[in-house]
């Protein structure tokens, strides 16, 4: 019975230590995601930094960033989750979820092929400046988002540290505070705003720009079919009282939802 005890405590201990080492590589890669888009402090950015010249830039950059969106997209939907933990642990679901996109993400960064050349370059203007504003408001509004709807269930550190004091995680409750009265999805807007608020557009960061954006209103899409499913009637609703992505005033929203309707 001591061995039992024995080995769920150290068992729960090694939980606990995974959830964080995988918290902490996701903190690195988030702080580095800043300055690859930004093109500041890492040396390797999304315009700056060999690797493997630009032969093939395209194909190669396109393929990283459909991997990171297979990987995301799959692991991220229900169905899948309910497999998975027959085979991971749930306490530790969340936590392999996180670190697996880090890793994917990191790949990202390494491998990916600067292209050169120049849509637009404002770099110096007040719109420059008035852009790179938007670029670090944009991180701030995903930042603060992931807090608002619980940051540390979100990346995997609560499963882990309930799951170390033999504790049951809470059925998640719908809330919708501060940004969330707003639009549907924040964090998701956060990214668009930071991924396209650049003094300086080059073909890469254009392209990257695109992808990411494209990747962003379909996962939106199969998201809300989990939430619907999630949280039933209480969701529907919301999605009528609030916009998914863009912020629009109560009418023209009314407005947009009949057309919708009437089609």
């Amino acid at each position: 019975m001591k061995d039992k005890d024995s080995n769920s405590i150290l068992l729960r201990i090694f939980f606990l230590l995974y959830g964080v080492i995988s918290y902490v590589i996701f903190l690195g890669t988030f702080l580095y995601a800043i300055g690859f888009v930004g093109n500041f402090i890492v040396p390797k950015t999304i315009d700056n930094g060999f690797q493997g010249g630009t032969d093939n830039a395209w194909v190669v950059n396109i393929l990283l960033l459909s991997l990171f969106a297979v990987q995301h997209s799959v692991m991220a939907r229900q169905g899948f989750k309910a497999w998975w933990i027959k085979i991971i642990p749930k306490p530790i679901e969340r936590s392999t979820f996180v670190l697996l996109s880090s890793l994917v993400l990191i790949l990202l960064f390494y491998f990916w092929r600067p292209l050169p050349g120049i849509i637009w370059n404002v770099d110096g203007a007040f719109t420059g400046t008035i852009l790179t504003g938007l670029f670090f408001m944009g991180w701030l509004i995903v930042l603060v988002g992931t807090f608002l709807i619980n940051h540390f269930n979100l990346f995997g550190l609560q499963q882990v540290y309930l799951n170390f004091n033999n504790r049951e995680p809470e059925k998640p409750k719908f809330v919708k505070p501060l940004f969330y009265k707003i639009v549907r999805h924040p964090l998701m807007l956060g990214f668009i705003i930071a991924f396209w608020s650049t003094p300086q557009m080059t073909t890469g960061h254009f392209l990257f720009a695109i992808a990411t954006t494209g990747y962003i209103l379909v996962a939106i899409q199969l998201e809300e079919r989990d939430m619907v499913k999630f949280h039933g009637k209480e969701y529907i609703k919301y999605q009528q009282e609030v916009s998914q992505i863009i912020p629009l005033p109560p009418k023209t929203r009314e407005g947009i939802l009949q057309k919708n309707y009437s089609e």
